[in-house]
């Protein structure tokens, strides 16, 4: 029986790459099931005060949200055989950078994605990366060539 990989897919939450990567991913017959943080901004920023109570003050109100997302976000990450991090050019993906380090001291491979002009900013990122790729279709071909049956 075929092995399914598991990729977590981490990053910015304001394009299509995890669907492009998904689409593509499927139309190549790739063994693998993505997972990801929970990509509803509201839904992901609220989920502390919606589950445990309100707070006035908004640092408690984040740390709450960011508590209990990070309870999904740690167990899949280290459940992951890859972990793909994608930077966009809008925001600052704090929390990408943060579950690439985390993923590069579980020991798992990582996969950088993003535009040209972040290189510089994230070198240290890449450098932790075994694939730096500027497409999510260049992330599918490298999981196409590493899935590959020898």
């Amino acid at each position: 029986m075929e092995k399914q990989w598991s990729v977590y897919l981490s990053g910015e939450i304001h394009s299509d790459w995890r669907e492009r990567i998904a689409a593509a991913a499927q139309a190549e017959g790739l063994a693998v099931a993505f997972t990801s943080p929970v990509t509803d901004h509201a839904r992901s920023d609220d989920c502390g005060v919606e589950i445990l109570g309100p707070e006035d003050d908004r640092f408690w109100h984040d740390r709450k949200g960011a508590q209990i997302n990070a309870i999904r976000t740690r167990t899949l990450i280290e459940k992951a055989d890859i972990v793909v991090v994608r930077f966009g050019d809008k925001y600052r993906q704090w929390n990408a950078a943060f579950d690439a380090g985390f993923a590069s001291a579980l020991g798992k491979p990582i996969i950088t994605l993003h535009d040209a002009d972040l290189t510089h900013a994230l070198k240290e990122v890449d450098a932790a990366a075994q694939a730096v790729c500027s497409q999510p279709e260049q992330v599918v071909a490298v999981l196409k060539y590493v899935l590959a049956p020898e």
